[in-house]
């Protein structure tokens, strides 16, 4: 069983061929765990080369919002008065941990997306 890391594209379209054969692999088998190991590897080699960063925190807000019909008075229960719901949209304001808690619990909004940093107008370079 020689199995090597992924570092090249060909490298990668080989090992998604043998994925494919042994896709219907018995697991706990020869066959099985190098299904496994190969997937994993596939898995790094896709993570480093193809990583789509996270979206900014307020893109996703919004982008929740067009998604679901949304009105800047649907957030207020999620972050707070008419006011605030408009500072932190346009960025006059960060979210803090409640109003991601609040998003996150309310709306599904991944948390990691909420928390990554973003820049405000207070603190934009």
């Amino acid at each position: 069983m020689e199995i090597r890391p992924i570092k090249t594209e060909v490298d990668y379209q080989a090992a998604l061929k043998e994925i494919e054969l042994l896709f219907d692999a018995a697991p706990d088998t020869p066959e099985g765990d190098r299904l496994d190991v190969l997937a994993i590897l596939v898995e790094a080699y896709e993570e480093r080369r193809y990583s789509i960063p996270m979206p900014d925190p307020i893109e996703a807000i919004l982008y929740y919002m067009e998604s679901r019909g949304l009105t800047r008075r649907d957030l207020e229960p999620y972050i707070g008065s008419r006011a605030r719901v408009s500072e932190v949209l346009n960025r006059k304001r960060s979210l803090t941990m409640e109003m991601i808690r609040n998003l996150h619990k309310g709306l599904g909004i991944p948390a990691d997306v909420l928390i990554q940093p973003y820049n405000t107008y207070k603190n934009a370079a």
